[in-house]
C-alpha cells in the first residue's frame, strides 16, 4: 500500500496546482492521473478577473495577484503573455455596465481604465466601429493550461500516478489497477469525473465549444470580450459569446458557447455557426481567416456557479476542488492556497466561507 500526507484525484490544472501548492508547503503528495483530457485541455486558458459575483470577484482577483508571483517562473512553454482583456460595449447602456465593472474590480485593487470608441479603435484596428467604448483590464493574460499543469507537478517534483481512482473512503483510494493509496486527507480536483467517483450529483456539465485559426501573426494585441459575456456565462440555457485571444503562436482563439446538461462530444453545427457569426460581428476580419480546428469541452459547473473548495461536509478526511466552470485556469492558485491552508489548519489569507461545499449539502440529494 503506498501512504503519502495527502492524495490528489485529478492532474489537470486545479489538481496539478494543489499538488504543487502541498508539496511546497512539505507535504507528500501522491497524484492520480487518470489521462482523460478535460477541461484544461480544452479550454481558452484565460486568466481574466470577473466580477458578475461577489465570490467569483474576490476569487479571480486573489488569484491573478498569485499568477503574477507565478508566471515569471514558468518556461517559455507555457505561452504566458499579459495581454490584458479589453472588454466591448456595443452601446450606452453597456457603456454603464463598464462603469459598474470597473468600480466592482477597484475594490479588489484590479486595475482598469474606460475606454472610448476612438480609444478601441487605436487598440484593435480590426473591431467594428459600431462600439460604444469599453474597458481595459491591463492586469490580465493567458497561458497554454496544459503545459502550466505540466509544469506545476514537474516543479514540485512529483511523479503522478497514471491510473484512474475508482473509489474514495478516506483514509483510502482505491484504483483501476487494484492498487489501494492510503493518506490523511484525500482532495478529489477530478472535475467531472467526481460524479461517478464519489456517486454524489455535485456537479453539472456545461458543454462549449471553440474554433481557431490558421496562422497570421500579430492581428490582435488584446484578449477581446463583449460585456455581454458574464450574462451569457451565468444563464441557464444555450448561449453565446464573443471572447477571442491571439494566441502566441499567431493564431485566434474563438469562442464561446454553453449548453447545459449534455456530455455529447460531437460539436452542435447550428450553434457553432451562431457563436461564428456573433465573432465576426465584433470582429469582421474573421470573414477573411481561415478555421483549422472546432472541438468542444465540458465545464463542470456547481448549483450556484462558484467551486466548492474545502472539505466534504460528510466524508472526514476528503476534500473537494471542483466545480470551477470557466475560471479554473484563473483560480487555480487561489483555490491551492485555500485548501492547502484549510487542510493544514490554518487561516487563509480570505475566508473560504463562499466557497466551502457544505453550503450546497442537500442530505436527500447528495448523501
Amino acid at each position: 500500500m503506498i501512504e503519502s500526507d495527502v492524495i490528489v484525484i485529478g492532474a489537470g490544472i486545479v489538481g496539478a496546482a494543489c499538488a504543487w501548492q502541498l508539496a511546497k508547503r512539505g507535504q507528500r503528495v501522491t497524484l492520480i492521473d487518470d489521462g482523460e483530457q478535460g477541461a484544461t485541455a480544452a479550454g481558452m486558458g484565460h486568466l481574466v478577473c470577473m466580477d458578475d459575483d461577489p465570490a467569483e470577484l474576490a476569487l479571480s482577483a486573489w488569484s491573478l495577484a498569485r499568477w503574477r508571483d507565478i508566471t515569471p517562473r514558468m518556461p517559455e512553454s507555457c505561452a504566458w503573455r499579459g495581454c490584458g482583456t479589453l472588454w466591448l460595449a456595443e452601446n450606452e447602456q453597456e457603456l454603464a455596465l463598464a462603469e459598474e465593472k470597473q468600480q466592482r474590480m477597484a475594490q479588489y485593487q484590479a486595475g482598469s481604465e474606460l475606454q472610448t470608441c476612438a480609444q478601441i479603435a487605436a487598440r484593435e484596428p480590426h473591431l467594428t466601429r459600431q462600439l460604444a467604448g469599453g474597458l481595459w483590464v491591463p492586469g490580465d493574460g493567458i497561458v497554454y493550461a496544459p503545459n502550466v499543469a505540466r509544469w506545476f507537478i514537474e516543479d514540485a517534483g512529483i511523479t503522478p500516478l497514471r491510473d484512474g481512482a475508482i473509489a474514495v473512503d478516506a483514509p483510502y483510494v482505491a484504483l483501476r489497477s487494484g492498487k489501494r493509496l492510503r493518506a490523511r486527507a484525500v482532495v478529489v480536483a477530478c472535475g467531472l469525473g467526481a460524479g461517478p467517483l464519489l456517486q454524489e450529483p455535485w456537479l453539472r456539465p456545461k458543454k462549449g465549444q471553440l474554433a481557431i485559426t490558421d496562422r497570421y501573426g500579430p492581428l490582435l494585441r488584446h484578449q477581446l470580450v463583449e460585456l455581454g459575456y458574464g450574462a451569457s456565462a451565468h444563464a441557464g440555457g444555450t448561449s453565446v459569446a464573443f471572447n477571442v485571444q491571439p494566441r502566441p503562436t499567431g493564431q485566434l482563439l474563438i469562442g464561446s458557447s454553453r449548453q447545459y446538461d449534455t456530455t455529447e462530444r460531437a460539436l452542435d453545427l447550428p450553434l457553432l455557426a451562431q457563436m461564428l457569426e456573433r465573432a465576426r460581428h465584433f470582429l469582421p476580419v474573421l470573414n477573411d481567416l481561415n478555421i483549422i480546428r472546432c472541438w468542444s469541452g465540458f465545464r463542470a459547473a456547481s448549483a450556484d456557479g462558484n467551486p466548492l473548495i474545502g472539505p466534504h461536509p460528510s466524508r472526514p478526511g476528503v476534500w473537494l476542488a471542483l466545480g470551477h466552470e470557466g475560471l479554473g485556469v484563473t483560480t487555480a492558485p487561489a483555490t491551492a492556497e485555500l485548501l492547502t491552508a484549510q487542510i493544514l489548519g490554518e487561516r487563509p489569507p480570505l475566508s473560504p466561507a463562499a466557497w466551502l461545499p457544505a453550503r450546497l449539502y442537500n442530505q436527500e440529494a447528495i448523501a
